[in-house]
């Protein structure tokens, strides 16, 4: 969805065709540029003629309304992340533009799954329609799993009918994120159904750690690109198999370094870059999928190749037209950088006109959101006792966080028990967790263990938790656990660190209790004093809201925790307690 490029009537090719024959000026030249032609891996010194919003023709003799003479400058196609679900920067979709599009992204592909677990059809068409006035590209996937299990509450459920709705919307792409990898390959008619539907179209995979006969079964039912690779063995199956490997370099999961050495001359051109969740902080600071291009250059990757892999790529993958490249009839998408080792965008044009310059926006936004995407967050009744895990047995299952990836370890502890009830091993960095439902106001909770975090008092709460969106929390005083949920409800939506029944920092999200309609600086500078918090409370894990997050996603490997309880990802069920020894 985006604001549109040109005539695509008779008389407006026409005139785009005596444009780039020479006979009549365009609107926009460029002189003495140096175009990275990413159809050939190649530099052209050459000019670049723009009419009517699309690259009329590149070589010498043409004329033009206006001129730039970008004196040896690189012109760049505009870039693409291949996979990105906008929602998790918390950013309200124009702010989330006013972040990326200056950094160069003017096109994301993404399903939106965030938003629609929280308020289905209606949460995305809201999105799609503040987007539709900006200088950016929503390529939209259907999302599929909605709820990504039931082993979770969601607040919107998408079947067949939605999907169909959502595949026949102007802009739909494809069929996003089939999480449901068990299933798949157990051809559950509920999952088929819907890849039967998109079977005409671009269906992204989401497969972590499926291989051998699983995965052909997987593959075999159409999904054919995949952002969960983790490991080159992981990788280098897919690419063999068929998929495209996208490399994920996101904010907590960071893939780059380990899966960079499958590009190579054989198969570069089934690799593409895609961040999948990025922060706002990142986005402020670093940039987007721009920021990857410049990791992997950074890395020893070719600077053009690194390109193609954040625009020709991912327009091949879901059959863009018209975008990747600088080419007679592409969109004028483009970039001006000056070091091609270091591509950061000096200029930003969209369709020919220029929307960013130096870092900074040049077009207007409103911050008006959807009043049904307001006050989503109902929570229950709830108490201290809420939070109660009984000692059932002197052990317990454990979630390990580890650092740098949503992938979570499973261990069976030894736990500290007082008055009957399991509670927080500090010593040990065993944690308490929990998850509140917040849809219907049920004041259903799971509670769990969790270590990795390192806190010494307090609580970390967080109404952003793939992908259902109840409320996580982790924390050492059942009492601070209550005050953060509590906190969050009263906010109607966000992240919150508190100690001693104390808010020592919050982020609002009050839009579908997931996004601000703040600035990528203002949601920065929140993250930070909340990371700054979290630090104060003994956090020892980087990007602590991030990492809890991803707790409550039960189809990622290998333990977590929903509001219904413990889930053994792997296995798609709830944990057996008594098949560990503990009594139930």
């Amino acid at each position: 969805m985006s604001l549109s490029a040109g005539s695509h009537g008779r008389q407006g090719l026409a005139d785009l065709i005596a444009v780039a024959r020479g006979d009549t000026p365009g609107d926009l030249l460029f002189t003495n540029a140096r175009v990275v032609n990413t159809l050939t891996a190649e530099i052209e010194e050459t000019d670049v003629v723009v009419f009517d919003g699309r690259i009329a023709g590149l070589g010498g003799g043409y004329r033009a309304r206006d001129t730039v003479d970008l004196r040896g400058a690189y012109l760049l196609p505009a870039f693409i992340n291949g996979h990105t679900h906008v929602e998790s920067s918390h950013l309200w979709i124009t702010e989330y533009a006013r972040a990326i599009v200056p950094r160069g992204v003017v096109a994301v592909v993404t399903d939106l799954h965030e938003i629609a677990n929280v308020a289905g059809l209606s949460g995305i068409r809201a999105v799609l329609r503040a987007a539709a006035a900006l200088p950016l590209q929503l390529h939209l996937m259907a999302p599929s799993c909605v709820p990504a299990t039931s082993l979770e509450t969601a607040g919107a459920n998408l079947g067949p009918d939605e999907i169909r709705q959502l595949l026949e919307t102007e802009g739909a792409t494809g069929l996003g994120d089939v999480m449901d990898f068990p299933g798949v390959i157990q051809a559950q008619p509920r999952v088929l159904d819907k890849l039967v539907m998109a079977s005409d179209r671009p269906i992204d995979g989401h497969a972590p750690g499926v291989g051998g006969k699983a995965l052909n079964a997987y593959l075999a039912a159409g999904p054919h690109s995949d952002h969960e690779s983790t490991t080159l063995a992981e990788g280098r199956e897919k690419l063999r198999r068929g998929m495209w490997l996208m490399i994920r370099e996101g904010t907590t999961e960071k893939n780059l370094a380990e899966l960079l050495p499958l590009v190579t001359d054989r198969t570069a051109g089934r690799c593409l870059f895609v961040t999948d969740d990025r922060s706002a902080a990142d986005l402020a600071s670093d940039g987007d999928v721009d920021a990857v291009v410049r990791k992997a250059i950074d890395l020893g990757l070719d600077p053009i190749r690194a390109v193609q892999l954040a625009t020709l790529n991912p327009a091949l993958r879901f059959g863009l037209r018209g975008v990747g490249a600088i080419a007679p009839g592409y969109r004028a998408h483009l970039i001006v950088c000056d070091d091609l080792r270091r591509p950061l965008a000096r200029r930003v044009y969209f369709d020919g006109r220029p929307v960013a310059e130096e870092g900074e926006a040049l077009f207007e936004t409103s911050s008006a959101v959807d009043p049904s995407l307001l006050h989503t967050v109902n929570v229950g009744d709830l108490s201290v006792d809420s939070f109660a895990l009984p000692a059932l047995g002197s052990r317990y299952p454990v979630i390990a966080a580890i650092p740098g990836q949503i992938l979570t370890g499973r261990r069976l502890e030894e736990v500290r028990v007082e008055g009957g009830r399991i509670v927080a091993d500090t010593e040990r960095d065993i944690l308490k967790l929990a998850v509140v439902e917040r849809h219907l106001g049920s004041g259903r909770i799971g509670v769990g263990l969790v270590s990795g975090f390192g806190l010494k008092r307090g609580a970390l709460a967080s109404s952003y938790a793939h992908d259902s969106h109840n409320i996580i929390v982790v924390g050492v005083d059942e009492g601070d656990m209550l005050a953060a949920v509590r906190r969050i409800a009263t906010m109607q939506g966000g992240l919150v660190a508190v100690a001693g029944g104390e808010v020592l920092a919050e982020l609002p999200l009050p839009v579908a209790g997931i996004m601000s309609t703040e600035s990528a600086a203002v949601v920065s500078h929140r993250g930070a004093l909340l990371n700054a918090a979290a630090l104060s409370l003994g956090a020892r894990i980087p990007e602590p809201f991030a990492v809890l997050s991803f707790l409550a996603l039960p189809v990622i490997p290998s333990l977590r925790l929903t509001d219904m309880g413990l889930v053994d990802a792997r296995k798609g069920q709830f944990v057996d307690l008594g098949s560990l020894g503990i009594e139930q």
